[in-house]
């Protein structure tokens, strides 16, 4: 994980700027203008909610909310890999909390935390339609299914390596 400078604060601010241009005269912008910057920096930096509240006309609470309310907004630079638990029925049924607690032990954190040395972020997620194959985990872009301890082990250890 990069720590946040002055050069690099500046960067995400240009980023920031951009995507609020493209996306200000939208219907509905709010969303999209979350997700587009997300994907180009990772998270939804606290700072950016007064510019994206005076460009589409919200109160910061408003965009706070919105940041706060969808699971799928970070509001912290993630880590080098994403690793998402399925925490649906199908996969709590087949196993899911129990993995999940195993995860949290393993790597040292709970939910919306990171490793100290950076390489996951844990993340919940409530459907990632391998119901089939549960418990089901996607680590990155790549989903899992019948996920058990062992196999945990050896992709965290993989993730780690990369």
């Amino acid at each position: 994980m990069t720590a946040l400078t002055k050069e690099n604060s500046s960067q995400i601010a240009a980023r920031i700027s951009f995507h609020l241009a493209t996306h200000k005269t939208m219907p509905g912008a709010l969303l999209p203008l979350l997700h587009a910057i997300q994907g180009d920096i990772g998270y939804i930096p606290e700072d950016a909610y007064l510019p994206i509240s005076k460009a589409l006309a919200l109160s910061v609470a408003e965009v706070h909310g919105v940041v706060t309310f969808y699971h799928h907004f970070r509001r912290h630079p993630a880590g080098k890999h994403i690793l998402q638990i399925c925490c649906a029925e199908s996969c709590q049924a087949m196993g899911g909390e129990k993995l999940a607690t195993h995860i949290k032990q393993t790597l040292g954190i709970d939910y919306h935390e990171t490793t100290k040395d950076g390489a996951v972020t844990l993340e919940p997620v409530y459907c990632l339609g391998n119901c089939a194959c549960s418990p089901a985990v996607m680590l990155d872009e790549v989903v899992y299914g019948r996920m058990d301890a062992t196999k945990m082990a050896e992709l965290i250890s993989e993730a780690r390596a990369v």
